[in-house]
């Protein structure tokens, strides 16, 4: 399990904060293995544009990685990212 900063914790809890990244956080953890952008875009209704931003914000703060096949991005959860947050969070 990764070892989080305080500044880590606070990029984190920004993140999830907006709800659409916390309900795209959820739809990664309940999919086996990667989603493609182009199907959180779908789930989620909204432009290409908006899920980007998103998914910048969710990647900068650790919680997904994405592998970029051409155009085209695979989005994972880091799993051990978030259960290093949730585990300092336990701790409060």
């Amino acid at each position: 399990m990764p070892r989080l900063t305080e500044k880590d914790i606070e990029r984190i809890s920004a993140a999830v904060a907006e709800p659409r990244r916390f309900k795209i956080l959820k739809d990664l953890a309940a999919w086996p293995g990667t989603m493609s952008c182009s199907t959180i875009i779908d789930k989620h209704g909204v432009s290409a544009a908006t899920i980007s931003h998103h998914l910048k914000e969710l990647e900068e703060a650790g919680l997904v990685e994405i592998a970029r096949e051409g155009k085209f991005g695979l989005v994972s959860l880091r799993r051990d990212v978030w259960s290093a947050y949730v585990a300092r969070l336990s701790e409060l």
